[in-house]
């Protein structure tokens, strides 16, 4: 019986077709605003959720963020981007970690380690853009190597 129990589930790890892709998910769902999200790094995804949907555009939210790294962060670079219809509209970079000038509590930490960050955002815009759109965003590391990476894709049909 213990035979034919391992066997059986040998052919079905063998018979699974293991995606390379991570689920999407939701970050929040309302009325007028959706926002969901997916990792972009095939060998890693990573937990992110807010408190609520309606308080975004309020400006100041709070969020949770957790990660394990699979990369040492010494230097820390942020590039993101605003897609419409496939199309880049808008690029942003930022050093977030540097040797003598760290602007996150996490600067300096070690592959393995475990990153969780719970408070405060805020946008620092006026208003989330109506319309449907994604916004991508990549963490890399001092050797270019990813940290983290995301697609947001977007949803507000509130007009202000």
């Amino acid at each position: 019986m213990k035979a034919s129990n391992i066997i059986v589930l040998i052919l079905v790890l063998l018979c699974i077709n293991v995606s390379t892709e991570w689920p999407t998910h939701t970050v929040c769902k309302d009325s007028n605003l959706e926002i969901y999200y997916k990792s972009c790094d095939p060998q890693q995804d990573f937990a992110f959720s807010i408190d609520q949907c309606p308080d975004i555009p309020s400006h100041t939210f709070n969020i949770r963020a957790a990660i394990i790294l699979r990369h040492s962060i010494k230097r820390l670079y942020a590039r993101i981007k605003l897609i419409i219809n496939g199309k880049t509209v808008l690029s942003y970079s930022e050093s977030l970690c540097e040797p003598d000038d760290p602007k996150l509590i996490f600067c300096g930490k070690k592959k393995g380690e475990h990153i969780y960050y719970e408070g405060p955002v805020i946008l620092g815009i006026k208003e989330i853009p109506q319309g449907e759109y994604t916004i991508s965003a990549v963490l890399t590391n001092e050797d270019g190597l990813t940290v983290a990476c995301a697609d947001f894709n977007v949803k507000n049909y509130l007009d202000y």
